[in-house]
């Protein structure tokens, strides 16, 4: 039998993205391995466009929380990788599948785990990379671009401009994203309005602030994805986008899989945590301050001091945007 290795991550788009170079490590530590990855079973495109992982073990749980269980049958695994966090319940979780080995970040509540100290002021990227590294196995957290996706753009050229986030906290106002949208269609810019499930009304809110100052629909000068697209249309249209305004969520972090120029909102956490690689094709806008509440039910007074001219300048100015 195939012998396997089990990665848990279970969590959303964004945080799938970031771990693209540690399963890629993982990958080339264990060639001859079945790499299987405990993940929402939405994240299937994406996970098989990362072309690190062989097989989906379908594992979810509300908000950020470790899941309760894992649906793993056959033998043990030969190795698992805690690449959900720090500890103990998700190194509890892998533990009950019997694993030869356990690599994972040290925790007080598992002292049989004798893992590198995790640390919190860590870009995601890094702190995966780094506790490979720490087990031995080389990792290059700047092995993060996808292959282009096989589909055309159902908007080509457009800028994508998506409002909606998980949290309020990380949730710039709607009116502030149509100022955008008319200051972006005013300068000759085809735009691509999305949100994902559940976001139609934002969008539609969006619209409305809109109202007389750019026409909508598919003919229009905004174009508006609504329900959710599935993964292989939304990659076709960010890879094939000008350029993509989001807040932090996981579309930034596709915008930057594809390398397409974008301009990221950050509030309550810093882009040094969880922001784009450094160069100029990725822009962070951020204010400095004390350390907010990423889940919080009020934006961030740090992304509310970003005002649509500042979007609309890091756009004009930005090297790598086609004009119209």
């Amino acid at each position: 039998m195939t012998p396997r290795v089990l990665v848990l991550r279970a969590l959303g788009l964004g945080d799938l993205l970031t771990g693209v170079p540690a399963l890629r490590a993982l990958r080339r530590a264990f060639p001859a391995y079945e790499i299987v990855l405990a993940a929402p079973k939405e994240l299937a495109a994406p996970v098989a466009a990362s072309g690190a992982v062989d097989r989906l073990l379908p594992a979810a749980a509300p908000g950020r929380a470790v899941p309760t269980r894992l649906d793993w049958s056959g033998p043990p695994p030969e190795v698992a990788v805690d690449l959900h966090g720090k500890g103990p319940s998700s190194h509890r979780l892998l533990q009950r599948t019997g694993p030869g080995r356990l690599l994972a970040f040290a925790h007080p509540g598992t002292p049989e785990i004798a893992g590198p100290a995790w640390t919190a002021e860590e870009h995601e990227r890094a702190r995966w990379c780094r506790l490979l590294e720490w087990y031995g196995i080389p990792a290059d957290p700047g092995d993060l671009r996808l292959p282009p996706p096989g589909a055309m753009s159902p908007a080509p050229g457009a800028v994508v401009v998506h409002p909606g986030a998980d949290s309020e906290a990380r949730r710039w106002p709607a009116e502030r994203y149509a100022r955008v949208v008319r200051g972006l269609s005013g300068r000759g810019h085809r735009v691509a309005l999305t949100g994902g499930p559940g976001e139609d009304a934002l969008l539609d809110r969006v619209l409305r602030d809109t109202a007389g100052g750019v026409p909508a629909g598919e003919d229009g000068g905004v174009t508006v994805f609504r329900g959710g697209l599935p993964f292989e249309r939304l990659a076709a249209l960010i890879a094939g986008a000008a350029a993509v305004v989001s807040g932090d969520t996981g579309i930034a972090h596709v915008a930057v899989a594809y390398g397409t120029p974008s301009i990221t909102l950050f509030g309550p956490v810093p882009p040094r945590l969880w922001g784009p690689p450094p160069g100029t094709r990725h822009v962070a806008l951020w204010h400095p301050g004390p350390p907010g509440d990423p889940h919080g039910r009020e934006p961030d007074p740090r992304l509310l001091r970003i005002r649509p001219d500042d979007v609309l300048k890091a756009l004009s100015d930005h090297p790598e945007v086609v004009r119209p």
